[in-house]
């Protein structure tokens, strides 16, 4: 009897772990490999010191990446539209706190990466060293 209890809390044990919730997956965009280093400290991306700015960085994900300070983190998105396929009217553009897709509208916020359709933005991990934001997938 006592084996059964400690195969069952083995077992248990291992079905609980947890990935935070971190979901990547969209049809619609392929997933790119990449590390960034962002350093706050440049003129460029000095208003990331402060709750609720953004910045655009092209060249990295499927149309570029938004960094976001939520005020208690950072929040890292791919640019291109979550519900489209990848397009010349996909990559999304800043509006306040939220980001708009030319080709169907919708916005999405920063804070959270949800709209009002199937598929949120597509979050990468954001680790903070000081002044320096590294951005990976």
């Amino acid at each position: 009897m006592k084996k059964y209890i400690l195969l069952f809390l083995i077992i248990s044990f291992l079905f609980s772990c947890s990935d935070n919730g971190f979901d990547n997956k969209n049809p619609y965009l392929p997933n790119y490999s990449f590390t960034l280093d962002i350093n706050m400290n440049l003129p460029a991306y000095s208003n990331l010191q402060y709750p609720s700015n953004a910045i655009y960085y092209s060249g990295v994900g499927a149309k570029g990446i938004f960094v976001f300070n939520t005020g208690s983190g950072y929040n890292a998105f791919d640019a291109a539209c979550p519900n489209q396929a990848l397009s010349s009217c996909s990559t999304m553009t800043i509006k306040g706190i939220n980001v708009v897709c030319p080709c169907d509208s919708k916005e999405y916020s920063l804070f959270t990466g949800q709209g009002s359709l199937q598929y949120p933005l597509k979050q990468y991990r954001v680790e903070v060293n000081g002044n320096v934001l590294r951005v990976y997938n």
